[in-house]
């Protein structure tokens, strides 16, 4: 009786949790089929009549083809190099043991608690001396700033490769990047994935960063883009409810087409 009563509490607790979780999406969802007048008259209700000219002038206004690939080429190619070099790096100081490795380890676990905001101005004004504000300087930066928290997260996994597979790489003729290639990154797809999905929720999203970096132009993203239905008089929350529900499209469909692999490799560090 007590466990029962104990399972019913945890479920309206679990329930009560996930209402408050999906609120902000069903609120962005249905008002994105609302017009303007609609959205502030009857906030919580479902459309008076359900109009899709908001997801085509929202699609329109942000030029979502050439923002969404902007904001792919981005992501993916931040997500790839954070990946390699916070691996690789993770494995070095992992395999050389010693105080200089030790030492360096902690400067990588102490930059996480530095704030985004107490260096972003000096970081813009180096960067804008030697030309580096563009989309490339802006993937230079995101693995600066996302390699920390990867590298300790390789870090600690590398800890559950035995170092016996080095050796007898060694043995079998593989120089050092060969046996981190072919031998030890595989064995991180775990944690790899791990990493993926932490940085593209990030970097997708991001709109501080880029508004420093690229600002306008043809090389803007999806947030930057977002930004055009918030003026500093009056917001378009129709057109800008409808973009957001655009904007989080291609993750969901991502999501859907790879989540086998999310959920093998997510599950595989699990179990390690």
């Amino acid at each position: 009786m007590v466990k029962r009563r104990k399972n019913v509490l945890l479920g309206i607790i679990a329930g009560t949790l996930a209402l408050t979780w999906l609120l902000p999406f069903y609120l962005m969802i249905v008002n994105s089929f609302k017009t303007k007048r609609n959205i502030f008259t009857d906030t919580l209700g479902l459309p008076e009549e359900f109009t899709f000219e908001n997801f085509t002038e929202a699609f329109q206004e942000l030029q979502f083809i050439r923002t969404f690939l902007n904001s792919l080429f981005i992501t993916t190619f931040s997500i790839a190099v954070i990946i390699i070099f916070s691996s690789m790096a993770a494995y070095a100081l992992n395999r050389n043991k010693g105080k200089l490795s030790n030492f360096i380890f902690m400067l990588f676990v102490a930059a996480m608690l530095i704030p985004f905001q107490s260096v972003m101005i000096p970081l813009v004004m180096i960067f804008g001396k030697v030309d580096m504000l563009n989309p490339i300087g802006l993937i230079f930066m995101y693995l600066g700033f996302g390699s920390s928290l990867a590298i300790f997260l390789y870090h600690g996994a590398l800890k559950g490769v035995p170092q016996a597979l080095d050796e007898a790489a060694t043995i079998d003729g593989c120089n050092k990047f060969q046996t981190f290639w072919y031998i030890i990154f595989p064995q991180l797809k775990p944690i790899s994935v791990t990493v993926g999905i932490l940085n593209v929720i990030w970097i997708w999203n991001d709109y501080l960063l880029p508004s420093l970096v690229i600002g306008g132009g043809n090389t803007e993203t999806i947030p930057l883009r977002l930004f055009l239905f918030f003026g500093q008089y009056t917001t378009q929350w129709h057109l800008a409810l409808a973009g957001l529900t655009i904007s989080i499209l291609p993750v969901i469909i991502g999501y859907f087409f790879a989540q086998r692999q999310i959920i093998a490799g997510v599950s595989e560090g699990a179990v390690k």
